[in-house]
């Protein structure tokens, strides 16, 4: 069997040989039912094309202003670099350093190190520092959230409308194409690109050695560990200790270490912030009506009796059901990997997805903070400033996030009868 005809289920450990699949058909794990692979048409040239057309979108949609207010003769605008400037300058350090890292770094470090490696791979050679832009690539998309950030603009404008005149401006139409794009990079998957890579010369030349591997008997005492960066299956003695992927060099575990232990720690600080992050204000109004504090409850109620109750079920639903649904869900597979049970692995394997999945949707209430503090500036008439529960919220969502990722969902598994399934 070749190098790259054996895959690891992410969740549940099952071996799986290789079978092509048509484009948009999905190749599912035979036990717990995750997708294994797509059929996506990624061959490098249509890959740095759209990256390229990615690229140009974002450069365009960070330099470019989102939404400009009128209020009488005067009038403000914002693009998503100075919403995050303003915050700064609010004390709101922790809160733009985070917005900034999702929404522009991660994005950028994603389609910078794509296109880098597509490139160098249509002219037949390895790049320099190749296994690591290609592992950046995987970390950066679970980060990014450049379509959550399109969300939380158009609420930021439907907003506003009740609060001055609203122009759109460039910066909007360039996210939204943006979000659209992004989708379609997203759909690359990194491991084909280290395939195509393995097989060509570098700086150090080619390897030769990894080019002839073909799996034999697996030797007494070892046993199968998948690499989660570039997915390559190789077997290992089971006294290794700190072995580290043929491949890309990342490290190995049979299980992520500790993996319990640290879900738990996640959970528990983000349980204790997520009390301070629904009783502070978010937000601080100054008008020529008076002073006003906003919490995420009173934004959630202002939207629903100011008619725009479909806005108002958005963020109810993103910002205060989402946070304590993951915090029960991740508190209950926590703890039944703990004790070892053997109730329903594949409803907890569903379960596993969906919080991974919704995670970074809670960070919509952060986003639309950013949007409206930096266009609510009209000096004497009205200022909106940020408050502490914004903090504290953005604290809970990064948290909960950590937490789904150090929990290892093969565990959900390890208790239940393998009926002589291979695993790694």
């Amino acid at each position: 069997m070749h190098r790259y005809e054996l895959i690891s289920c992410h969740d549940c450990g099952v071996l799986h040989q290789y079978r092509p699949v048509r484009p948009r058909e999905k190749a599912r794990c035979v036990r717990c039912g995750s997708v294994l692979y797509r059929g996506v048409h990624s061959d490098p040239n249509r890959m740095a094309a759209i990256t390229l057309g990615a690229i140009v979108t974002f450069l365009i949609a960070q330099f470019f202003p989102i939404v400009e207010l009128q209020i009488g003769d005067y009038s403000t605008s914002a693009n998503l670099l100075g919403s995050i400037r303003v915050l700064w300058h609010e004390q709101m350090q922790v809160v733009a350093a985070v917005v900034f890292l999702f929404t522009i770094v991660l994005p950028a470090v994603e389609l910078g190190a794509l296109f880098y490696v597509t490139m160098a791979l249509r002219a037949g050679r390895r790049p320099p520092g190749f296994d690591h832009l290609l592992r950046a690539v995987g970390a950066a998309r679970r980060w990014g959230m450049t379509e959550v950030l399109m969300i939380g603009i158009l609420i930021t404008i439907v907003k506003m409308t009740s609060l001055a005149q609203v122009l759109l401006q460039p910066g909007l139409f360039a996210f939204g194409v943006l979000t659209l794009m992004l989708a379609i990079v997203v759909s690359f998957d990194p491991k084909y690109l280290w395939n195509i890579g393995e097989h060509l010369p570098g700086p150090g030349g080619p390897r030769p050695s990894q080019r002839q591997f073909r799996y034999k008997a697996v030797p007494a005492g070892a046993h199968f560990e998948a690499c989660h960066s570039c997915g390559l299956v190789a077997t290992v003695p089971r006294t290794a200790r700190h072995q580290r992927c043929e491949r890309c060099g990342a490290a190995l575990h049979r299980r992520r270490p500790d993996s319990v232990g640290r879900t738990w720690a996640f959970l528990l600080a983000a349980t204790i912030l997520y009390i301070p992050a629904m009783l502070l204000p978010v937000m601080y109004t100054d008008s020529l009506f008076g002073k006003e504090d906003d919490t995420i409850i009173s934004g959630v109620m202002l939207f629903w009796n100011s008619g725009s109750q479909a806005l108002a079920i958005i963020i109810f639903v993103a910002s205060i059901v989402v946070p304590v649904l993951k915090l029960a869900a991740l508190s209950l597979l926590a703890l039944t990997a703990q004790t070892r049970s053997r109730w329903r692995p594949q409803e907890r394997t569903v379960l596993y997805r969906i919080v991974e999945f919704v995670g970074r949707w809670s960070m919509l209430d952060i986003f639309v903070i950013t949007l409206t503090v930096a266009l609510v500036r009209f000096q004497t008439l009205a200022v909106i400033t940020a408050g502490p529960g914004a903090l504290a919220f953005c604290a809970v969502v990064v948290l909960t996030m950590l937490a789904s990722m150090q929990f290892d969902p093969r565990l959900i598994w390890d208790a239940t009868d393998s009926n002589g399934e291979k695993h790694a």
